[in-house]
């Protein structure tokens, strides 16, 4: 049997409009799998849903107004959102029994979240623990919801709630898989309903620890979601289904040329998402490399494009550069002085300064003087940073053995990716030369060790103008493979 898991983003179930295209997939996907007739093969579909898009922030608003006093906003968004899924269930399904069902199972959660809303404001107070249960809301209204209509469209469909399946830990609002517990847990509950003919709809994005307490993976961790599952069933694919044509070579937004891509490394990928890439979530390609299970991007608009297929490893370009992306609203910060020359910890206790605020490092520079160490952290992030810096180096401050923690904002990580520029000459400069002939100033450089990222600094104000800059001199927009 095939096996194949296929999840659905926000926006591909965002309407009635592609909720009916998502389903219609599906029925596709099953057809092909059995022939046409489930009752002689399994089909070897599994679906993961996101919530409706919008849903999750409409949520999450609703309880911090709640935490703050305001009853509005939640009471507003129970009306809003059962209003909004029996809409689309009246549309595309004609059974009235099933509808009623589904407005019963629509408005007996969304009365729970009211509830809960309602204690938030008692409690003046919302935990993260609270709000995993907020947020996790909109896939158990969009999973059942999506398996009705399936069934609406001949496919045998039963929603499975992902408590029942992802164990994790007690890290709320990002927590971990436990896969020591989750496979069996996956293939227990999901081989029989797959093997008599069912096609599971799970919830993405939640999961549950141990004890039963609702978890959730991190936002856009429906694709982890898929991830895992695929892993703990041994899945032939893992299919991402969005609203794009696959991986671009750029966000079509900023650079107009930008071309979807045929095939990606997972280390290529996994740079893309680290850097800013909105396709996959950064923790998708994690089980699927562990596993060996290749992974596509599709679109649910255009579901006959081939997509982006992700791989071990894939063929190299000739110039080594696949694509081009940016991480916005960031900081760079500098711990500079002459003092710093040869004296030993002066890093170690830098980053261990930023460690304690708990801030992400997200590119760091050092020259071989050892004059200077900068790095680049969350514009959000910054001030702690800084003031942590200055804390832990008051003495070198003193004695002008550092000389300055300077750092400036309103800058942008622009990061060219491809494993094939590993061992291909003059890429930094095509990069540099690229740049200078539009006047854009480099202000810091990184290579990573794995050679698949060239990253540099430069202004907000000249980002955008940097990636258009860098994508015609690679040609990427003459076709990205």
């Amino acid at each position: 049997m095939l096996m194949i898991v296929m999840k659905f983003g926000g926006t591909s179930v965002g309407t009635a409009e592609s909720i009916d295209s998502a389903a219609k997939i599906v029925a596709a996907a099953v057809e092909r799998q059995t022939g046409g007739d489930g009752a002689e093969e399994s089909p070897g579909v599994l679906v993961v849903v996101s919530a409706m898009g919008g849903v999750t922030n409409t949520l999450i608003d609703a309880a911090q107004a709640a935490a703050a006093g305001d009853e509005t906003p939640y009471r507003d968004a129970r009306s809003q959102l059962l209003v909004r899924h029996q809409v689309v269930a009246g549309q595309l399904i004609e059974d009235g029994v099933e509808r009623a069902g589904l407005g019963r199972l629509f408005d007996n959660r969304l009365r729970e979240f009211e509830r809960l809303c309602r204690s938030i404001t008692v409690l003046g107070e919302l935990t993260q623990r609270g709000l995993d249960v907020v947020s996790g809301v909109g896939e158990r209204l969009s999973a059942p919801l999506l398996a009705a209509v399936l069934r609406a469209n001949g496919v045998n469909s039963q929603f499975v709630d992902a408590g029942e399946l992802i164990i994790t830990d007690d890290q709320f609002g990002n927590a971990n898989p436990l896969m020591e517990a989750t496979p069996a847990r996956c293939r227990d509950r999901l081989l029989p309903m797959m093997q008599s003919g069912v096609v599971p709809v799970v919830t993405g994005f939640v999961g549950a620890t141990e004890k039963g307490v609702p978890t959730t993976l991190g936002r856009g961790g429906s694709d982890y979601s898929a991830a895992i599952l695929g892993a703990a069933l041994d899945a032939d694919e893992i299919q991402i289904w969005t609203d794009v044509d696959g991986v671009m070579t750029a966000d079509p937004r900023i650079v107009e040329n930008a071309q979807s891509m045929e095939e990606l490394s997972y280390e290529e990928v996994a740079e893309l998402a680290y850097y800013g890439a909105k396709v996959l979530h950064p923790k998708t390609v994690t089980p699927a490399v562990e596993s060996g299970i290749p992974l596509r991007v599709l679109n649910t608009f255009n579901p006959s494009h081939p997509g982006t297929r992700i791989v071990e490893k894939t063929r190299q370009l000739h110039h080594g550069v696949k694509a081009i992306t940016a991480v916005r609203e960031l900081r760079l910060i500098t711990v500079a002085g002459r003092g710093m020359i040869g004296v030993p910890g002066i890093a170690a206790r830098t980053f261990d300064a930023v460690a304690r605020q708990r801030a992400n490092v997200l590119m760091i520079s050092q020259g071989s003087s050892e004059q200077s160490i900068c790095f680049v952290v969350p514009e959000a992030e910054g001030d702690a940073v800084v003031g942590a810096l200055k804390v832990e180096f008051a003495r070198e401050l003193a004695q002008n053995m550092i000389e300055e923690i300077s750092h400036q904002p309103d800058i942008v990580i622009v990061a060219v990716i491809g494993a094939g520029m590993k061992g291909t000459p003059g890429i930094a400069a095509r990069v540099f030369n690229a740049l200078g002939e539009r006047n854009i100033n480099v202000i810091a450089i990184a290579q990573g060790s794995s050679e698949a990222n060239i990253s540099l600094v430069v202004l907000q104000t000249e980002a955008d103008e940097a990636l258009r800059a860098i994508h015609d001199t690679f040609e990427l927009g003459n076709g990205a493979d």
